[in-house]
């Protein structure tokens, strides 16, 4: 059941590099409540830089930060610097135009 599977929550690029500096894992699973929790949340619950987010992944596809996640969802954060032509054919662009 979905429900009981945690959401994994990946860093790419920049997040990445700062959560390894800072000793901490790249990759986690988080438990979240019934009614999900948004990507905005978990980002700051993980200390995570939201002025270097760009996007979320969820389940392969971008979304804003204000996403709910939900358990079982596998979900990235995808900061600033992606290269341009690949912002725009994975949506990124879009999302992080909607999290402003």
């Amino acid at each position: 059941m979905a429900a009981d599977k945690p959401a994994v929550i990946r860093m790419f690029g920049l997040l990445h590099t700062l959560r390894t500096r800072q000793g901490l894992p790249v990759t986690v699973e988080l438990r979240v409540p019934p009614g999900g929790r948004t990507a905005r949340e978990i980002a700051l619950d993980l200390e995570l830089p939201l002025d270097k987010i760009e996007a979320v992944f969820c389940n392969h596809v971008a979304r804003p930060l204000d996403h709910v996640i939900r358990a079982g969802d596998r979900v990235a954060f995808v900061p600033y610097g992606t290269p341009g032509p690949h912002r725009y054919c994975l949506g990124i662009k879009q999302a992080g135009d909607r999290s402003r």
